[in-house]
């Protein structure tokens, strides 16, 4: 399968589900080329990026396990090749 590289936003507005967030990212580590969080006090929230290098169903399924948990928005940004 095709591998692609992404670049996935996460706005994190409840930071009492960052651990879970770090066990999904975790379990993907593999495919993870690397994260940056940037928090942001005057709004009360963390800005992530994580840039990954994966199968489309790999990506698909680690945003969607990251969508799912309360608090955090997520949003995907894939090359085109």
């Amino acid at each position: 399968m095709q591998e692609r590289i992404a670049l996935i936003g996460i706005i994190v507005e409840a930071p009492e589900n960052v651990e879970l967030l770090n066990q999904i990212l975790h379990n993907y580590n593999e495919y993870i080329i690397g994260r940056m969080g940037i928090p942001y006090p005057k709004k009360s929230l963390c800005i992530i990026s994580v840039i990954v290098d994966a199968p489309n169903n790999i990506i698909s399924a680690l945003t969607g396990k990251i969508g799912m948990i309360p608090g955090l928005s997520v949003k995907t940004v894939y090359s085109k090749n």
